[in-house]
């Protein structure tokens, strides 16, 4: 009987697993608002990418 009152030990690993199963499911289930909700952000090419000019125009070493 102490068994139901006593939580049962499960390894780290398998507490992981357990962990993103449960996002994996919330984040599926509801796309809604939070920090990853908007529209993914299209990624811009290096080459393109200005470059920071800031040192040569102060004169850091």
């Amino acid at each position: 009987m102490s068994d139901a009152k006593e939580p049962r030990k499960i390894n780290l690993a398998d507490a992981i697993r357990e962990k993103l199963a449960q996002k994996k499911q919330q984040s599926g289930a509801s796309q809604q608002g939070g920090f990853q909700g908007g529209p993914t952000k299209t990624l811009k090419s290096q080459n393109t990418k200005k470059p920071n000019n800031q040192r040569r125009r102060t004169g850091g070493s």
